[in-house]
C-alpha cells in the first residue's frame, strides 16, 4: 500500500476512528486503526468490539492495499505534523512497518495483519430513513444527561429510541432515566421510519454519533435493526451494537395531575441555582425551594460550610409550596431549556415534579425531589 494524503483530511480522520478504541486493551488488533486504500479514497476503521467507525478521506492511491496501526501513536504523530504537509504512507508487508512521512519527519511503525482486524458483521436494517444533524442533536443532546451509570440497571445504560404516540401522531422519540429524573424528547417522524423497532443506544455510542451531528447541513442516514443501529453521512459511518434489554414503561413515571404551575425565566433559575449551590461542598446537596405569591426563595444549608438563599421573581398563584432537589440534577434539567422559561408542575413536595420548556410539549422534564 502506497498513498499520498493532506494532513488535514487525515486528522479528522484519524481523530475520529481513534476515539472508539479502548486504552486498555487485552487483544492487541482492538488498539489498532485498519486502513484501506482503493480508487480515490483512504478508509480508516476502529472498533472495540461493540461499536465501529469507518471515516473516508479522498487520498491519491499509488498501490491499493490495507494493514492495520495503533491508532493512538499514528493519531498522535498525525496531530504533530505541520498544518498543511502532504503525508505520505508506505506499508512494507515484508517489514512489517507502515512508513509515514511528511516534509523531513520520517516515521516507521509497527503493523499487525489486517487479516486479524475484527469488521462487524453487517446485518439486516428492519428501518432505513434519514434525519437532519439538528434534529438528531437536539433528541440525544436534551437526553443524555439523564442515561443511568448505574451498571446492575444495564438497560438504563442508553437513550431508549423509539416510535411513539405524540399530541399530534406518531413521533420520533429519545427517552433516558436513572430513576432519579427522566427526559422525554419528540420530534416528526421521519419517513420511513414507521416500522422501526425501539432500540437502546448505548451511552458510549451516544457519545461518538455527537461527534458526526456538527455540521448542521448534513443529512444523517440512520438505519436500525433489533441488534445493531448505524448512522452514516458521505464521509463517516458509525455502527454501534444496542443494550440487549428491555426499557421500563417510562410513561407510568411522568405525572400527569400535575396542577400548581410555576413559570420562570430559565436562564436567571440555573444561574441562581448554581449560584446558592456553591457553599455545599456535596454535590449532592438539596436545593430548597419556597414558593408562594409569585415569590420563590432558593436556599441550601451546608452546616459544615454555611449556607445561601436567592430570591428571583417569578409566576406563581397557586398554595404556598416548599420542596427540595439535587441540586445537580436541577441544574443539568434547567440547561437543557432553549426557550426564555421554564415551568414547572407540583404536586406536592414528595411527589415527582414534571419540567418543560415554556408551552412547548416536544420536551418534558421529570425530577424526583428530596428531603429538606
Amino acid at each position: 500500500m502506497k498513498i499520498s494524503i493532506e494532513r488535514g483530511a487525515l486528522l479528522r480522520a484519524v481523530a475520529r476512528a481513534q476515539s472508539v478504541v479502548e486504552r486498555r486493551n487485552t487483544i492487541p488488533i482492538l488498539a489498532n486503526v485498519l486502513i484501506e486504500a482503493e480508487g480515490d479514497e483512504a478508509m480508516f476503521r476502529a472498533t472495540d468490539l461493540d461499536i465501529e467507525v469507518v471515516d473516508r478521506a479522498p487520498a491519491k492511491v499509488e498501490r491499493a492495499g490495507a494493514t492495520t496501526v495503533n491508532a493512538v501513536t499514528f493519531h498522535e504523530i498525525v496531530r504533530k505534523l505541520p498544518d498543511g504537509a502532504l503525508v505520505s504512507l508506505t506499508d512494507d508487508g515484508a517489514s512489517g512497518r507502515l512508513s509515514v512521512e511528511a516534509g523531513r519527519s520520517h516515521f516507521a511503525l509497527a503493523t499487525l495483519p489486517r487479516q486479524d482486524f475484527p469488521v462487524m458483521a453487517t446485518s439486516e436494517y428492519a428501518a432505513e430513513f434519514s434525519a437532519s444533524a439538528p434534529v438528531l442533536r437536539r433528541l440525544f443532546d436534551k437526553s443524555k444527561f439523564a442515561i443511568s451509570t448505574e451498571e446492575t440497571r444495564y438497560y438504563l445504560n442508553g437513550v431508549y429510541m423509539h416510535v411513539a404516540e405524540g399530541e399530534e401522531g406518531q413521533v420520533l422519540r429519545c427517552v433516558a432515566t436513572d430513576g432519579h429524573r427522566l427526559a422525554r424528547i419528540d420530534t416528526d417522524l421521519p419517513a420511513q421510519a414507521e416500522g422501526m423497532p425501539g432500540v437502546i443506544v448505548p451511552r458510549k455510542a451516544v457519545g461518538e454519533l455527537r461527534k458526526l451531528l456538527d455540521d448542521d447541513e448534513t443529512e444523517i442516514a440512520v438505519s436500525v435493526s433489533e441488534t445493531k443501529i448505524r448512522f452514516a453521512t458521505p464521509e463517516i459511518t458509525l455502527t454501534s451494537k444496542v443494550i440487549d434489554g428491555t426499557f421500563p414503561d417510562y410513561t407510568r413515571v411522568i405525572p400527569q395531575g400535575n396542577t400548581r404551575k410555576l413559570e420562570v425565566d430559565a436562564a436567571d433559575f440555573a444561574r441562581a441555582v448554581d449560584r446558592v449551590a456553591t457553599v455545599s461542598s456535596e454535590r449532592s446537596r438539596a436545593v430548597k425551594m419556597q414558593i408562594e405569591d409569585d415569590k420563590l426563595v432558593l436556599s441550601v444549608n451546608a452546616p459544615d460550610a454555611g449556607n445561601a438563599e436567592e430570591e428571583l421573581v417569578v409566576a406563581y398563584s397557586d398554595e404556598p409550596l416548599e420542596i427540595g432537589f439535587n441540586a445537580k440534577y436541577l441544574l443539568e434539567i434547567a440547561n437543557q431549556v432553549d426557550r426564555e422559561n421554564a415551568v414547572f408542575l407540583f404536586n406536592s413536595s414528595s411527589d415527582p415534579t414534571l419540567m418543560r420548556e415554556g408551552g412547548d410539549m416536544s420536551a418534558v422534564y421529570v425530577v424526583m425531589p428530596m428531603r429538606v
